[in-house]
């Protein structure tokens, strides 16, 4: 009986291993993510501070899937710091959000988040204006 037990605490133990090793990967995945699309868009990522911010079920392309959301701070011009998060399923860009630019991206899953990049290179930026009082300095 005593080698059942430690063999399932091996198990487990193994299990907890694998899961922490895929979520190191994938947050340096999102931190290169980031990374990228803050030098596309002229902004600084401040701090590496991209971290996870929540996990959901969301309707991808027809299916449930886990939809992985991880916030960072971005500064416009090195005088203040501003969230910004993507949102990725399965290692593809679905939603990029920094204080300029808001992207919902559409995409089949066989994409991955270099392909997606490259497909919506732009150099146009939309522009969301600041509202009076909504201005918080740290």
């Amino acid at each position: 009986m005593g080698d059942l037990i430690d063999l399932l605490l091996l198990v487990v133990l193994l299990a907890i291993v694998g899961l922490w090793l895929k979520l190191s990967r994938a947050r340096e995945m999102a931190i290169g993510e980031a990374r990228r699309q803050c030098q596309r868009y002229g902004l600084q990522l401040l701090d590496e501070t991209v971290g996870l911010g929540g996990i959901r079920l969301h309707r991808f392309n027809g299916q449930q899937r886990l939809e992985w959301r991880y916030d960072f701070e971005v500064s416009i011009d090195g005088d203040d710091r501003e969230p910004g998060h993507l949102r990725v399923i399965g290692g593809v860009l679905t939603e990029l959000r920094l204080p300029t630019v808001v992207t919902r991206i559409e995409t089949s899953p066989a994409e991955s988040v270099d392909e997606v990049a490259a497909s919506t290179m732009s150099n146009v930026v939309p522009l969301r204006p600041r509202l009076p009082g909504n201005e918080t300095r740290h």
